[in-house]
């Protein structure tokens, strides 16, 4: 409720900044408190990024040690991303071919300019392998005239590839490896704790975020590409509104219950723009709203993040190739379409290791042969087309672990359809049957050991005497 009404007063203090005046160079004083808020709330969920993966997906790995189907469940998921991002492309050129957004589309051709980043197939093999050991990188950039500034970014794949092989090998080393586990799954607990403490700033975040969206880009930067912009939404909204609940609903999952467990996903997503940032609280989402099991959300949640984007890497670049090919002339075949479909399905996994959704379009038009420039003909809408993709990204990142978890029977059902407190999560006091079984197993096993011990201890001491 607090996320629902920060929604309409972020809306509302933006319309009173823009009032305000102002410009991108000197902003009035709400807009940049409205900026200040916003961003400081997306970097401390960035902040909480690097140690949720590190040791959610070590002990993820630990855990699978007695799994039998850890790979099975590994390509499920990678299964699940493809279906469901190949269902997205098609919408997307259905779209595309529809509207036909491109023509006389009212957008001046000096626009036209290529972007200073472009997607490339080898970045995907750059970016699975570690710089460092927490694969940190830094850039320097120019904070105002004159004035050099460095900042530190991660790179997620790098990270999971890293946590992946720390984890398989605490599994390989056995029982002197068992300290560093139990370490690692404390320190996990320690760092939800704090995670969930930033969760709660999510409705004065929100005011921050959507504040400042509506004062920096308002609504009437749509100008030419209205047609181009409502193709894109209405692509999103058919997957986030018919693709994700029809497939909930074929695997017997309540749609209901899927919409009101990945909303505090969704609509972060929505004013954050940041798959990375929000998630934290996607994973939350899957093991506390649906019922995914920890040791297999703290895999599929992570690698989602970096390269599950329907809405930024199947609508968007299938609308926004066609769009580009329509502009400039270009006639498309149906070798064109095939590739712009095989982009979309596989070509995340190459630009996983960066950011932005352009990167993936110069992927797609690299690869069909359109004209790169294109790229700047979209950029001034690209910040209202990035919320809505984000929203899509971040419901499909939480969906799909659910689907794969149901099929491969560890879902916690009964979880998934538990009543959301008015906090948008399930109440942490909940216990469904199957966790209150599990407990009940391992205080039994703790229990058996000291009887061990016990009894270990009375022989050596018998034997001592």
């Amino acid at each position: 409720m607090q996320v629902i009404a920060a929604l309409f007063i972020g809306i509302g203090l933006g319309f009173v900044a823009l009032r305000l005046g102002g410009d991108a160079d000197s902003p009035n004083w709400l807009a940049v408190t409205l900026d200040t808020i916003g961003s400081t709330f997306v970097t401390l969920l960035k902040a909480i990024v690097p140690p949720l993966i590190l040791l959610a997906v070590i002990s993820s790995i630990a855990s699978l040690r007695n799994v039998s189907n850890a790979a099975r469940l590994a390509g499920q998921t990678l299964l699940w991303f493809a279906i469901t991002a190949l269902v997205a492309v098609l919408i997307g050129m259905a779209l595309g071919a529809g509207i036909r957004p491109g023509l006389n589309s009212g957008v001046d051709a000096s626009a036209a300019a290529e972007p200073s980043s472009h997607g490339s197939w080898i970045a995907f093999i750059e970016s699975i392998v570690p710089v460092n050991f927490l694969g940190l990188g830094a850039s320097t950039y120019e904070e105002e005239p004159g004035v050099l500034a460095t900042s530190l970014d991660f790179n997620a794949l790098q990270l999971i590839v890293i946590a992946i092989a720390v984890g398989v090998a605490a599994v390989k080393v056995g029982k002197a490896a068992e300290p560093f586990l139990a370490f690692t799954e404390s320190a996990l607990q320690i760092v939800l704790k704090v995670l969930w403490w930033i969760i709660r700033l999510a409705p004065l975040g929100t005011v921050g975020l959507l504040g400042n969206a509506v004062y920096s880009y308002g609504w009437n930067t749509i100008g030419a590409l209205g047609k181009y912009t409502a193709a894109i939404y209405i692509g999103l909204a058919l997957v986030l509104f018919v693709v994700y609940p029809l497939l909930a609903r074929v695997h017997g999952l309540s749609i209901t219950k899927f919409f009101s467990g990945v909303w505090p996903a969704v609509q972060l997503g929505f004013v954050s723009r940041s798959s990375m940032g929000t998630m934290p609280v996607t994973q939350r989402v899957a093991e506390t709203n649906f019922g995914v099991p920890r040791h297999y959300a703290s895999f599929a949640v992570p690698f989602g993040a970096t390269t599950k984007m329907d809405g930024c890497a199947a609508i968007y670049p299938a609308i926004s190739a066609i769009f580009v090919a329509q502009f400039f002339g270009v006639d498309l075949g149906v070798t064109d379409y095939l590739l712009i479909a095989f982009v979309s399905v596989i070509g995340s996994a190459a630009t996983a290791g960066t950011t932005g959704a352009t990167v993936m379009l110069t992927l797609t038009l690299s690869t069909v042969g359109l004209p790169l420039e294109g790229v700047g003909l979209l950029l001034a809408v690209d910040p209202i087309l990035d919320m809505g993709r984000t929203a899509t990204n971040v419901a499909g990142q939480a969906l799909v672990p659910a689907i794969v978890a149901k099929r491969e029977k560890i879902l916690d059902v009964e979880r998934y359809n538990a009543p959301r407190g008015l906090d948008g999560f399930v109440a942490e006091d909940f216990a469904s049957q199957a966790e209150r079984d599990a407990a009940e197993q391992a205080e039994a096993e703790e229990s058996g050991e000291r009887d061990e011990d016990t009894e270990r201890k009375e022989t050596a001491g018998t034997a001592a005497s």
